[in-house]
Formats: C-alpha cells, sequence, structure tokens
C-alpha cells in the first residue's frame, strides 16, 4: 500500500473547467471499457485460456485497481479503499508494493464475484469524481492521464485475450455475431516507398501523453531502405506456406526453429484447413479465409521467416517510425482501429498510393529489440516498473490494431512482446536495405 505522508504535494490545483475535462475523458475511457464487456456473460469473465492472458473480470477489477492504489490513496485524504484485500489481489507486478498473485492462476479467482468487481468499480469511480471536484492538482492529472493510458492498454487485452478464450472453446462461440463481412475489394499491389540515409530525430516529441520508454527524443541514423507500401496478406502468405515455409530450416531462427518444431507450427494462430479450404477464427467466429485481409497472429519469429523467404526482411523500429512521420496523423488516416468495432484487419484500399495500414488493423513487428533509448533513466516511484524493467528478450511492435483506441496510439509509441506471441493482432510489413531501382518514384521523403 502506498504512504499517504505526502498527501496533496506538488503543483497547485487547476482550474474547475480543467478538472471536469478530464472527468469527461474519465467517464469516456471507462465507459468503453463497459461496452466492450457488455456481450460477454458472467462465465466468459471468469475464462483465462492461457498464463499468457487474463480473464476479463481481472482485466476490469486491474484497471480499477490502478485508479485506487496511484491516484485516490495517495491523493485523497479521506478515501478508504472498498477492500483492502484487493490491494494485493489485483497487483500485477508491482514488487514495491508487496506480493501479488501468480499472473498463471487469475482464472482461479471466482470470488470476487463479477458483481463485487462492478461495485468495486462504482466506489472507485465515485471516488475520482469527488476528488476532481475538490482538488484536481497537476500530479493528479497526470496520474490519471496515465491510468487511462493503461486502461485502454487493458481495453485491447480484453479483446485479445477473450478471442483466445473463445478459439480454445470447441463450440467456438463468437464475441461480436452482429458485425457482417463486406465484400472483398481486388488485392492491393505492393509497392515501396524509399527514403535516403540521413540523420532523424525519434522517439516522442513532448506534445501530448507518452509512455516513458518513448522518450528521450533522439538523433537516430538510417541507411538508404524501402518500406513496403502494405501489409503481407493472406494470400502472400499461404504462398510461403506453399512453398514450405514451415519446413525449411535455413528460414527460421535457430529458436524460432526449435518453437516451430516443439509446437506443431504450420499457420498462423487460428487457421485450419477444411475440406472447403482455409478458415480463420475471428472475433465473429469461424470464416472462410479472405486472401486479400493482411495476415495475422503471426509471432515475431514467422514475420523473420516470412521476411527471408520473401528476399526482405522486417523494418527496424525508427525506419517505421520515420515512414510513419510521411503517412499523416493516426486521426486522418486510419481505417480501422477499436472504434471500427470490426475486431478484424481489413484489406488495403485499392488504388490509393502511398504508404496504407501504418496504423491499426495489425501490430507490425519490427526486427528491433525493446531496450532503453540513449540517455533513458526509469522514473522514480512504481513508474520505473511500468516499462523499464521489461526491456529484455521482447521484441517492439509498431502502429497499432484494429483493437487499439484510435485515442492511444501514435507514431512513437512502442509496443513489445516475447517474439514467440501469437495471440495479438500481429502482422507484417516488408523492408529493403536498398533504394527502389524499379522506375518507382523516389524524393527521398517516402513516395
Amino acid at each position: 500500500m502506498i504512504k499517504t505522508s505526502s498527501l496533496h504535494a506538488g503543483p497547485p490545483s487547476l482550474p474547475l473547467s480543467l478538472s471536469r475535462k478530464w472527468l469527461e475523458r474519465y467517464d469516456e475511457v471507462r465507459n468503453q471499457t463497459l461496452t466492450l464487456i457488455e456481450t460477454l456473460a458472467p462465465d466468459d469473465q471468469m475464462v483465462q485460456s492461457m498464463p499468457e492472458a487474463s480473464p476479463t473480470k481481472w482485466h476490469v477489477a486491474h484497471t480499477t485497481w490502478f485508479f485506487e492504489t496511484f491516484v485516490l490513496m495517495p491523493h485523497m485524504r479521506d478515501y478508504v479503499p472498498f477492500d483492502a484485500r484487493f490491494s494485493f489481489l489485483f497487483n500485477s507486478y508491482y514488487k514495491r508494493l508487496g506480493n501479488h498473485p501468480h499472473r498463471a492462476i487469475r482464472g482461479a479467482f471466482s470470488r470476487p464475484t463479477l458483481d463485487q468487481i462492478r461495485l468495486y468499480r462504482t466506489h472507485v469511480d465515485n471516488a475520482v469524481r469527488e476528488l476532481l471536484d475538490r482538488d484536481a492538482s497537476a500530479e493528479v492529472l497526470r496520474l490519471l492521464e496515465l491510468g487511462l493510458n493503461h486502461e485502454q492498454q487493458h481495453q485491447e487485452l480484453i479483446i485479445t485475450d477473450i478471442k483466445h478464450a473463445f478459439w480454445t472453446n470447441p463450440l467456438r462461440p463468437s464475441y461480436h455475431p452482429r458485425q457482417i463481412r463486406a465484400v472483398e475489394p481486388a488485392t492491393t499491389p505492393l509497392t515501396w516507398c524509399g527514403f535516403d540515409e540521413g540523420i532523424h530525430e525519434v522517439g516522442h516529441d513532448m506534445c501530448g501523453f507518452a509512455f516513458d520508454n518513448e522518450l528521450p527524443r533522439h538523433f537516430a541514423y538510417l541507411r538508404p531502405f524501402r518500406i513496403a507500401s502494405r501489409l503481407v496478406t493472406n494470400e502472400e502468405y499461404q504462398a510461403f506456406m506453399a512453398d514450405g515455409g514451415y519446413t525449411r530450416p535455413e528460414l527460421w531462427l535457430s529458436d524460432a526453429w526449435d518453437y516451430v518444431c516443439d509446437n506443431g507450427w504450420t499457420a498462423p494462430l487460428y487457421w485450419e484447413q477444411s475440406e472447403n479450404g482455409w478458415t480463420e477464427f475471428t472475433c465473429r467466429g469461424t470464416l472462410p479465409l479472405r486472401p486479400g485481409e493482411p495476415v495475422c497472429h503471426v509471432s515475431f519469429y514467422e514475420a523473420d521467416a516470412y521476411a527471408r523467404w520473401a528476399d526482405a526482411r522486417l523494418p527496424t523500429e525508427f525506419e517505421w517510425e520515420v515512414a510513419a512521420g510521411f503517412a499523416g496523423n493516426p486521426a486522418e488516416t486510419c481505417r480501422n482501429l477499436l472504434e471500427s468495432e470490426t475486431y478484424h484487419p481489413r484489406p488495403a484500399a485499392v488504388q490509393k498510393e502511398g504508404l496504407q495500414q501504418i496504423f491499426g488493423d495489425t501490430w507490425e513487428w519490427t526486427s528491433s529489440p525493446y531496450s532503453a533509448y540513449p540517455g533513458y533513466r526509469p522514473p522514480a516511484g512504481f513508474e520505473g516498473e511500468y516499462n523499464g524493467k521489461f526491456m529484455c528478450n521482447q521484441m517492439v511492435l509498431r502502429g497499432g490494431s484494429c483493437a487499439t483506441p484510435l485515442s492511444h496510439i501514435r507514431k512513437s509509441y512502442r509496443n513489445y512482446f516475447p517474439p514467440q506471441t501469437r495471440w495479438q493482432f500481429s502482422g507484417i510489413r516488408l523492408a529493403h536495405d536498398e533504394l527502389a531501382h524499379d522506375g518507382l518514384p523516389h524524393d527521398g521523403a517516402g513516395s
């Protein structure tokens, strides 16, 4: 439990109008979580299909615990915890707060019930509203913003985790049965966008919110490179499979080949072959595989092997970020993020030039290991455990997915997962070292 000896320390309170603005933002994000779970039965929300995933009920409780632990308890003098035992029960990995349950057993918590967790959520929400009305210091609002971005991360996890849970159910239930797939357009030809060598500023520009792992902003030297105009499609990935992609060790990293052999990988997660061809499990149930949709739910290992097979490579995270800077901001260019409610990647737009699908559809594996930027120092206190301590044995993904909220994604955002991870909405964009020599226009800034 956080001690309250530093109550109301820091900057003075901010204007009431600003407090109300943040309350509206708070309600918007918190209500989005409830919208995502409204089709789920209480039984659905208890399922934990693998150690890496969490039950929906736990996500709802943990995001509430975050606000209680890091906003209310240090900054609201008369706050009374809903249940003191929850401080331990819904701690995820913050060692400075003491012990916590092992991640793999979260699905065993039949108590507290879902109704009790909803009451817990209401208790904390009411206290946050009271705090904002009473004393909204700059520090409180800073922590509130961190908590809201934290909750948006868990909104995406709610979708990915329940999709995996329903996949493991022999009935293969549907998370979002109301959506109907539109007629698929023709596959957009893949072209290449070239970038000259140079020194580029990368990292967050300090305009708006950022996680600590996006900082500090610094310079990176890039050699000339080309990056694909769109994501790799299912049809293109099937060609890799048909050419023996999963049986050719020369295409795979050593650790990757061990995973292929030990786990019997022969296709992306959620793909199955039937008498009528390949099918794919989606948030709308099992559907025929669509050739022009981006291949999804592949690991870094599979993405890297495909790139080798295609005589290409994965972009570095800084190549991706520089290219994304010429694609426009997410609000103007994205077609498929959480708000679209498709929860599935869409094909690239036909006859559209330039970079597509940079934001949304699938997270894009890069070739960059997740590590600290030059000059990075973990923040003091509990925030130092948010990102920095995971900078080991993980790879960076960029761009967001069909389950990422629009207000949450930006070009400097660094997602990260172990290279064998497949249950996230992760896909592939190719890159090359040299500039284009195929007659495509090139102006040094992407074409």
